[in-house]
């Protein structure tokens, strides 16, 4: 049976998430082992715990979001 449209752009948004999420895992290894000194990446570590901050700081909104963005990423299916 042939792919539709949508599967295929469902399998390729998939396929660029997973390639960004390869891309900021890297980025925290070479910002731990470097320091800021990265350029592109700037300072990944650093937008990370702020982002999780202002998550923390919204209370029970920062937890429902932090939920959902699990959900996504737990819905995915590996590989």
């Amino acid at each position: 049976m042939p792919e539709s449209i949508i599967d295929k752009i469902k399998k390729w948004i998939a396929q660029v998430t997973e390639l960004g999420l390869l891309l900021i895992a890297l980025a925290i290894v070479l910002q731990i082992l470097v320091g800021n000194n990265l350029g592109f990446f700037d300072n990944v570590v650093g937008n990370l715990i702020a982002l999780i901050g202002q998550l923390g700081d919204n209370g029970v909104v920062g937890l429902i979001a932090i939920a959902i963005i699990l959900w996504l990423f737990a819905k995915r299916s590996p590989g």
